[in-house]
């Protein structure tokens, strides 16, 4: 990523680097991300949803620390501490902890919904946080987009919104102040870094919520549930963040979260393989039209 020092120049002008790996990184993010919602789907099998969330960011944490201590990484500065709070309350606690009771209501494909809104909502806070306005042919191309998306996997719950949908809704604005702010601080801060202290600021909250929750729900260990909890803590809370943020930081917020409109579409495949579910049959068609506006935000100029 860019220097650390907080004074480095502002989001608007800061100098980038070749868009080619700098897009390749999002989209390693992305794939990561995909196998998220199967692999909470696995961990539920063994923890409840309180206890797989709490775990999971106390595991993240763990990781995290080892980071930070392995990098000697310096602490954050006064004015970077709001931003990382953001991350952290967006991404590291509410995401995962509503996203985790939707998918016990709801299956992984309607989940997804989720995903196919969260690229428009990104957008939307980062041009509001950084004061950068995308083109016209961004913007069409990316509510062309997230309304392919959304329509597809509405037109499998036939058109009826649940208790999941809300906590989706609520999930996916939170999470993309996340990851606007992540973005932004991942100017000045490497992403590594970010992630990392964002997971470490939550550690009060997630040991605290495994400790009052482990005794209160359901434990059942098995092969599934220990590897979608490694999973999720590994690679969903840390891992892929650490791909996601520096390939924001070098082609900018709002191109790189188009990039998360193929996310849904993979996820249905990684549940057709690892859950059984059936895959729609408009699949194909929405993987073209969603194939075309990511094609097409990539290419706008802002």
């Amino acid at each position: 990523m860019t220097a650390q020092d907080s004074a480095t120049l502002p989001v608007a002008v800061a100098p980038r680097t070749s868009s080619t790996p700098g897009t390749a990184l999002a989209a390693l993010g992305v794939l990561s991300f995909s196998f998220s919602f199967p692999a909470t789907a696995w961990a539920l099998t063994g923890f409840g949803p309180w206890t797989a969330t709490g775990l999971r960011g106390a595991l993240a944490g763990v990781l995290a620390v080892l980071y930070l201590v392995a990098v000697r990484a310096p602490l954050p500065t006064r004015r970077q501490w709001p931003g990382l709070l953001v991350v952290s309350a967006g991404c590291v606690l509410g995401f995962p902890l509503l996203t985790t009771l939707a998918l016990r209501m709801s299956s992984t494909a309607h989940s997804a919904v989720v995903i196919g809104m969260l690229p428009l909502a990104t957008a939307v806070f980062a041009a509001w946080r950084t004061g950068r306005r995308p083109s016209r042919a961004f913007w069409g191309a990316a509510l062309a987009g997230a309304a392919a998306v959304i329509a597809f996997t509405l037109l499998q719950s036939h058109g009826r919104p649940t208790v999941a949908d809300l906590y989706l809704f609520v999930a996916l604005l939170i999470c993309a102040a996340g990851y606007a702010e992540g973005g932004r601080l991942s100017r000045d801060l490497p992403g590594a870094q970010v992630i990392a202290w964002a997971v470490v600021a939550a550690l009060p909250a997630t040991v605290l919520t495994s400790a009052l929750a482990l005794p209160a729900e359901p434990v059942h260990l098995g092969a599934k549930a220990l590897t979608g909890l490694a999973y999720t803590a590994a690679v969903s809370q840390f891992g892929g963040f650490v791909l996601w943020y520096r390939g924001m930081a070098a082609i900018g917020v709002p191109q790189a979260s188009q990039l998360q409109l193929a996310q849904p579409l993979l996820t249905l495949v990684w549940a057709v393989l690892l859950l059984g579910e059936d895959l729609p049959a408009a699949a194909p068609v929405t993987a073209v039209v969603v194939l075309v506006c990511i094609a097409v935000t990539q290419r706008a100029r802002t």
